[in-house]
């Protein structure tokens, strides 16, 4: 019982509450989305892009890095990610390309985390590629989003040039990870056969 106390003590954190905050408007936020009510989507994901910036801010500042905040924070990126992605899918068929990259992106992030967890390998902690990525994504879905909430603008032209610049920057980030991740792989053999 007192484990228990203890866990719930160190983990009931202001980065973790921002991060379960995160995963809880992602609702209110594809709703919004599929009904193009664009203001009210727009505020869903600056809430979500301001705490996301401020959630890690905030862990390393006040020591409040946590294990489960190391899987809380990247976990609510990627599902907020997937359904944004996919309601921009529904709402500008253009984009269907990227997001079928930008989801297989995702989809292999997971998968690594996973294994990573399987081999009993701590999963790393953001790095710096994959967080300016989150906020490339962020900036251009808001803009897209703003862009039609505030003056009834759906530029194709400039949708396909944010998603480009996002997808760019989320296959850097991915293939930054993937070296990373072999490299944990490789050092835990070594470590074992030690």
């Amino acid at each position: 019982m007192l484990n228990a106390k203890n866990c719930i003590k160190k983990n009931l954190t202001v980065p973790n509450a921002l991060s379960l905050i995160r995963i809880i408007i992602i609702v209110p936020l594809v709703i919004f989305m599929l009904r193009e009510q664009y203001v009210g989507a727009g505020l869903m994901l600056l809430i979500s892009a301001v705490s996301d910036m401020f959630d890690g801010i905030i862990a390393r500042k006040f020591h409040q890095i946590t294990q489960l905040g190391k899987i809380l924070d990247p976990i609510a990126d990627k599902l907020t990610l997937i359904a944004v992605v996919i309601c921009i899918n529904i709402i500008y068929p253009v984009v269907t390309s990227f997001v079928i990259v930008l989801f297989s992106k995702e989809i292999l992030m997971l998968c690594g985390g996973f294994l990573l967890l399987r081999m009993k390998i701590k999963p790393p902690a953001a790095k710096w590629y994959g967080k300016v990525s989150t906020v490339i994504f962020y900036v251009s879905v808001v803009t897209v989003v703003l862009l039609k909430a505030i003056w009834n603008i759906t530029d194709q032209f400039l949708i396909v040039i944010l998603f480009s610049i996002t997808t760019f920057a989320m296959l850097f980030s991915l293939a930054n990870y993937a070296i990373l991740f072999f490299k944990l792989i490789k050092d835990k053999k070594e470590n074992t056969e030690k």
